[in-house]
């Protein structure tokens, strides 16, 4: 079978895997899609004799991030976003760092792994992946501020996470690792991602002031989604960054110019994020490393366990600050926030692309993954009797709340 024949089968059975797990879905409303993508994925990688081609990390995060990133800013409730933008602005920031560190710490200590393989865990998983948390808060009627904090720390956590990454594997990769050097390449890959995110959004909201059709509009989005992150990419800057600041550009900018908020434009990109979706979970389980997975088994657990414990900062503690009272964020708000704090695929994608870098400790991606299929199956798994334990299912958002 030709390479172009094995790609086909590879779509074929991950659309295939993708239908039947959906209808799956329908009988289980307590499992969350995404863990049943996750969950089907490893069984079909368990099968003997399968050897369906993994996409490669660079694939990974130029084909399915930059479409998923740019998504997510522009369905995006914008309003209701700058209305919890002190909270989602802290736990984007901060948490972040505050993330990275504390797993580094509790890793090096607790785990015994050196400092530098410690804090690159800590900024492989910094970034959370709510998609499942979302879909059932939606499910469920639970309120919008609720969703707008999640799905906002998502999307800008994404580009900070990355962008953190990015500058802790350089200055390891430098041969002389240090928090000054990681620093200033965080500066320049987050502040040159930002500014050419902006330039791309800006070409993009122009362009579609002179269009009338939707299938131009989605072209161009489409343009400045990729284009934003390659252009990032090609000057060693963050990728990321760049789509979220092209996409926040245009959802906040775009609607002036006619349809955006369309039918047509916003089912495509609907549409495409469920695919991109679907294949990534599944990919997150067929490229699970089984074998040598077993073999870190306890320290995988050990890190899931810190890393699920170094939540609790941030949520507790910057919401805290944010909302000292617990007026605005009420508590069952800042629990789902702490139990929603799932890792997903730009966590898998980063730690495949140090899985074989010669300068980097080979268990540390082993472990990264296993963090990420504990925190789908355990937290994805128990989703909605922790949404019921807080009584989230049907809330109307209190008058004080708005």
């Amino acid at each position: 079978m030709s390479s172009a024949q094995s790609f086909l089968l590879f779509l074929i059975v991950m659309g295939g895997a993708a239908t039947m797990l959906r209808l799956v879905s329908r009988t289980t409303p307590t499992v969350p899609y995404a863990v049943l993508l996750a969950i089907g994925g490893i069984l079909i990688g368990l099968i003997p004799g399968v050897r369906l081609p993994i996409l490669g990390p660079d694939l990974i995060l130029l084909a399915f991030v930059p479409g998923l990133v740019f998504e997510a800013s522009l369905t995006l409730d914008l309003d209701e976003v700058w209305r919890r933008v002190v909270p989602i602005s802290l736990l984007a920031t901060l948490g972040v760092f505050l993330t990275v560190v504390v797993i580094g710490v509790l890793a090096h200590f607790g785990l015994g792994l050196d400092w530098a393989s410690g804090i690159l865990l800590g900024s492989i998983v910094a970034a959370t992946d709510p998609i499942a948390v979302v879909n059932l808060l939606r499910q469920v009627g639970a309120p919008g501020g609720l969703k707008a904090i999640l799905e906002g720390e998502s999307l800008f956590n994404d580009g900070t996470g990355f962008a953190v990454f990015s500058a802790v594997l350089g200055t390891i990769m430098s041969g002389h690792p240090s928090a000054l050097d990681a620093g200033l390449r965080f500066l320049l890959v987050a502040g040159l991602g930002t500014a050419i995110g902006l330039g791309v959004g800006a070409v993009g909201v122009l362009l579609l002031r002179f269009v009338r059709e939707a299938e131009l509009e989605i072209m161009i989005t489409l343009v400045v989604a990729y284009g934003a992150y390659l252009a990032a990419d090609v000057v060693h800057a963050s990728g990321v960054v760049s789509v979220v600041a092209g996409g926040i550009v245009v959802a906040r900018y775009g609607n002036q110019t006619g349809r955006l908020k369309g039918t047509q434009l916003i089912g495509f990109w609907n549409l495409l994020a469920f695919v991109l979706n679907a294949i990534l979970f599944l990919m997150v389980g067929v490229a699970l490393p089984t074998a040598r997975l077993l073999s870190v088994a306890g320290l995988a657990l050990g890190a899931y366990v810190i890393m699920f414990a170094a939540r609790a900062i941030p949520v507790y503690g910057l919401l805290g600050l944010a909302d000292i009272r617990g007026l605005s964020i009420p508590w069952r708000w800042r629990h789902m926030t702490f139990w929603g704090g799932m890792r997903g695929a730009l966590s898998v994608a980063l730690a495949l692309s140090v899985a074989s870098n010669p300068g980097v400790n080979p268990r540390v991606s082993v472990i990264a993954y296993g963090m990420v299929v504990l925190s789908l199956l355990i937290q994805g798994g128990l989703l909605l009797p922790v949404a019921d334990l807080l009584g989230l299912r049907h809330v109307t958002p209190p008058a004080e709340v708005e």
